[in-house]
């Protein structure tokens, strides 16, 4: 494994990305889901700087493992995968060193765009007995559901409210060296 990237273009390996999440259920536990069609692609300049990387989530590929409340997630009170199908992801910005830096960017859900800042570690880069060049990333951060016009909620008997409002995105990924600058 090489801490080195190769400055070109890559493309993002959906069978080896998962892009999460886990958000507080009624106070005492979490609830995790997984979004199963992203996009994305990854390009490297001679530097971290220079650097970008552009995702599409397909709202509609949620899954909690859980139908009832796929469904509910989403419909209306939440994503409302049928008037906005896709959350997107742009770079605006990187800083820190190759083995683990932040990457600033604009997240979009339900069409309001917000910054935010993910903590990420570079798993390094491999070529695979097929031949293909390969790097890995896993990436979090934290988001206010409120401040993406996600507000559905329940009280709860006890006091509080049933979903929190913090989530914490985690995306585990795999790019595939595409074309070299």
């Amino acid at each position: 494994m090489s801490i080195e990237i190769i400055p070109g273009t890559w493309s993002l390996d959906k069978a080896h990305t998962e892009v999460g999440f886990t958000v507080r259920h009624a106070g005492i536990s979490k609830v995790r889901g997984t979004f199963t069609d992203v996009d994305g692609s990854l390009t490297v300049g001679d530097s971290l700087a220079g650097s970008k990387v552009e995702a599409v989530v397909k709202s509609g590929s949620f899954d909690s493992n859980d139908s009832n409340r796929d469904a509910h997630v989403k419909g209306e009170d939440f994503f409302n995968v049928e008037e906005f199908p896709e959350m997107t992801f742009a770079s605006t910005g990187i800083t820190g060193s190759p083995e683990e830096f932040e990457l600033q960017g604009n997240l979009t859900i339900k069409e309001i765009t917000k910054p935010v800042t993910f903590e990420v570690e570079f798993g390094g880069v491999a070529v695979d007995p097929f031949g293909a060049t390969r790097a890995g990333f896993s990436a979090t951060t934290q988001i206010s559901r409120k401040e993406f016009g996600i507000t559905w909620n329940a009280a709860l008997e006890a006091g509080g409210l049933l979903v929190g409002d913090k989530v914490t995105i985690s995306i585990d990924s795999a790019f595939v060296l595409a074309s070299n600058n």
